[in-house]
């Protein structure tokens, strides 16, 4: 009995949040501030009002981490996003951040940080830009690992699948400006790349697969017009889309508008 009086208590403040999605990730959202001290994998660290604290020798991979204040890393954070006023990595701590919105960032100097882009469309025009590169890796390459692992792209790519053959206007048409070609290039760069990355998504439908390989050779034939008649129809086949694919939607419909 005297035993049980020494574990530490745990307290879940009121309007605290925690689910368990199909993946298998906790979310936690949380008023107040939040020391994460247990290794594990979330969908969403949230804290509505105060900071977000990962202590040293813990090791946390999450989709989102939000904080209102700071979010402090003295341990191994791995994070698609992480929204704070101020990111602050201790002494010996690494972080894998693809994306960051942060009016300050900190780092001892024996910190770590890997990535950290200022926005999706930074990224994505990025990885569009050095797709050819990342297809050469190898297969399964992750932090912090040797052994092989999950790969990093959907499938395989040819390289004769690439096209290389410049954009071609269609008859009756003036050619358009180098300004308005790297723009159409890093649209259909930025649509490849997510397009690419939905291919890899296991609740896909066979329906949406079969619709989204069929826009994604259309956007590397680079022609316009088959793409301009046909994006809107495929992307409507897609069961459930993410978020990146209504962008994708979005930038192929400005696109032709302005085409």
């Amino acid at each position: 009995m005297e035993d049980e009086r020494n574990f530490p208590t745990m307290i879940i403040p009121s309007g605290t949040d925690i689910s368990v999605n199909e993946h298998g990730q906790l979310s936690i959202k949380t008023p107040g501030n939040l020391v994460i001290q247990n290794s594990g994998s979330y969908s969403l660290i949230e804290s509505g009002s105060g900071s977000v604290r990962v202590d040293p020798g813990v090791k946390v991979e999450a989709v989102s981490v939000q904080a209102a204040d700071s979010c402090y890393v003295a341990g191994e954070l791995t994070a698609w996003r992480v929204k704070a006023r101020k990111i602050t990595l201790e002494k010996g701590a690494m972080a894998y951040i693809m994306l960051q919105e942060a009016e300050q960032l900190e780092l001892d100097r024996t910190a770590r940080l890997v990535g950290n882009f200022a926005s999706d469309k930074e990224l994505y025009l990025m990885l569009g830009r050095f797709s050819r590169q990342l297809r050469q890796l190898p297969d399964g390459i992750k932090p912090g690992t040797e052994g092989p692992a999950e790969p990093f792209l959907p499938r395989e790519v040819e390289e004769s699948e690439v096209s290389e053959e410049p954009f071609v206007a269609p008859d009756g048409e003036s050619d358009p400006s180098d300004e308005e070609m790297q723009e159409r290039q890093e649209v259909l760069s930025l649509a490849r790349v997510i397009i690419e990355r939905e291919l890899g998504r296991k609740t896909l439908g066979d329906q949406g697969r079969a619709a989204l390989e069929e826009l994604l050779e259309l956007v590397r034939s680079g022609d316009l017009e088959p793409l301009g008649k046909s994006y809107a129809y495929l992307l409507s086949q897609v069961e459930s889309g993410s978020g990146d694919l209504d962008h994708a939607r979005e930038m192929l419909t400005r696109l032709f508008a302005s085409s």
